[in-house]
C-alpha cells in the first residue's frame, strides 16, 4: 500500500495553519452545519457515502473524500478534503486500515468536534498476508450483510450527532437494511445457479462476498494494491487459471487490466471489469453489486 509522501503532508499542515488562523475571512457557518442547515458528513469511499445518504436523507450533505475512480489503497489526501473536514460534524470510514490517511488528515483539521465513525468496527475481519505482513482485508462492504452492520454504526453516529433526527435515521437505516437484505437473496439465488465456484480475481476484495456466498477465489493478480506481479507469479497465475477451467480473469476498473490481459491470452479466457468501488454520478452501492455479480455469472455459470 503506497501511502502520501512528505510533500503532500507539508503541503496539508501549511493549509492547516492558514485554516485555523482563520485566515479565509468572512462568517463561518455553525460547526457541521451547511449553508442549508444540513449536517454536514465526510465520507472516505463511494459505498461509504452511499450509506451515508441512504441513513442520513435530507438531513445530511455528504462530500466524498477519495475522489471517483481513484483506488482507496493509493489515495493521497488534498487540501480540498483537508477544508471539507475542518467543517463536518461526521467523518465516515471504513476502517480496518483502509483509510491509512486518515488519523493525520484528522488531525491536521484541528475539528474537536468531529466524531469519527469506523462502520466495519465490530466485524469479523479476514486476515490477509501482504507486503507489510499479516494485515485485516478491509473490503466488508462487498458483503451485503456485513454492509448492514456498517450502516448500523452510521445510524447511531448521527443520531448521537444530530440527536434531533434520531428517529429519522433510525427509520432511514431500517428501510435500507430491508433493501440490502433483499440484495442477499437476490444474490444467493443467482449463486445457486452457478457451475464453478473458483475464481481468479485482480486482488484480494472479494474475499467477503466469497465467504458470504460459497466462492473461492484461488488467485490474485496483485497480491498488493499497486503492484504489478512478476513474470513468476503471472505463470503462476496462468497455471492455476488452466486447472480451474477458467472461463474469465477479473479485472477492476480502478486499475489497468494489462496483466489480466495478459493472462487471458495465455488462458483463452475473457477479461470481465468488477467494480468494488463504483463510478458516479448516480452511485447506487445496490445497483453497483448487482452489475458486479452479473458479470461473476458470466464466468461460473
Amino acid at each position: 500500500m503506497r501511502k502520501p509522501d512528505r510533500t503532500v503532508w507539508a503541503a496539508i499542515a501549511l493549509l492547516a495553519i492558514f485554516l485555523v488562523a482563520g485566515c479565509g475571512g468572512g462568517p463561518r457557518r455553525p460547526a457541521g452545519q451547511t449553508a442549508g442547515g444540513k449536517m454536514l458528513v465526510a465520507a472516505s469511499i463511494l459505498p461509504m457515502a452511499d450509506f451515508a445518504r441512504q441513513v442520513g436523507g435530507d438531513r445530511v450533505q455528504v462530500e466524498l473524500m477519495v475522489p471517483a475512480g481513484a483506488s482507496e489503497h493509493t489515495y493521497e489526501p488534498a487540501a480540498a478534503q483537508l477544508e471539507v473536514l475542518t467543517r463536518a460534524k461526521v467523518l465516515v470510514l471504513n476502517g480496518v486500515g483502509l483509510e491509512f490517511w486518515a488519523d493525520k488528515l484528522v488531525g491536521a483539521a484541528g475539528n474537536p468536534g468531529l466524531r469519527v465513525v469506523k462502520a466495519a468496527e465490530g466485524l469479523p475481519i479476514i486476515a490477509e498476508q501482504g507486503e507489510q505482513g499479516a494485515t485485516g482485508d478491509p473490503h466488508v462492504w462487498l458483503d451485503p450483510i456485513s454492509a448492514i452492520h456498517q450502516v448500523e454504526r452510521i445510524r447511531d453516529a448521527f443520531a448521537a450527532a444530530d440527536p434531533p433526527g434520531a428517529a429519522t435515521y433510525r427509520q432511514n437505516a431500517a428501510r435500507y437494511a430491508g433493501e440490502l437484505t433483499d440484495l442477499d437473496k437476490e444474490i444467493r439465488a443467482q449463486v445457486a445457479t452457478f457451475s464453478h465456484h473458483k475464481f481468479i480475481g485482480f486482488h484480494t476484495a472479494w474475499a467477503y462476498f466469497a465467504r458470504r456466498y460459497g466462492l473461492e477465489q484461488v488467485a490474485a493478480i496483485e497480491r498488493s494494491p499497486g503492484r504489478e506481479p512478476s513474470p513468476a507469479e503471472v505463470a503462476e497465475i496462468v497455471r492455476t487459471a488452466k486447472t480451474i477451467g477458467a472461463k474469465a480473469i477479473f479485472a477492476e476498473y480502478q486499475f489497468p487490466t494489462k496483466a489480466a490481459d495478459a493472462i487471458a491470452a495465455e488462458t483463452g479466457a475473457k477479461v470481465l471489469v468488477l467494480d468494488p468501488l463504483g463510478i458516479p454520478p448516480d452511485y447506487s452501492y445496490i445497483k453497483t453489486l448487482r452489475y458486479d455479480v452479473a458479470e461473476i455469472a458470466k464466468a461460473l455459470r
